[in-house]
């Protein structure tokens, strides 16, 4: 079993910040890409950031330019920093990792969630 606990969230005003935490844990092989996605009340999981254990960061076009994401590889941590946050991005953001487990196969995860509320 993997766990991915995040942290971070909470209510903010639209042009504010917040910074996002996952710590990943349990009995893996190894871990491939980690990311953040988000769902919106009444509308469906999408992604937001993933990144490679290289390094190679995607973004979806509606947050390019004011969310960045990083990783700790040693201590299998990924961050996303919100900035110059809009109401439309509030949502619940769940944590991703792409794992290979101790029976040596590839299976996805995804943390429980943390609420982002961004409004005046």
């Amino acid at each position: 079993q993997v766990q991915l606990v995040e942290s971070g969230g909470g209510w903010v005003q639209p042009g504010g910040s917040l910074r996002l935490s996952c710590a990943a844990s349990g009995d893996f092989l190894s871990i491939g890409r980690m990311g953040w996605y988000r769902q919106a009340p009444g509308k469906d999981r999408d992604l937001v950031a993933v990144i490679s254990t290289g390094g190679i960061k995607t973004y979806v076009e509606s947050v390019k330019g004011r969310f960045a994401i990083s990783r700790d590889n040693a201590k299998n941590n990924v961050s996303l920093e919100m900035n110059d946050l809009m109401p439309e991005d509030t949502a619940v953001y769940s944590c991703y990792a792409g794992v290979i487990n101790s029976r040596g196969r590839p299976m996805d995860y995804w943390g429980e969630g943390t609420l982002v509320t961004v409004s005046s």
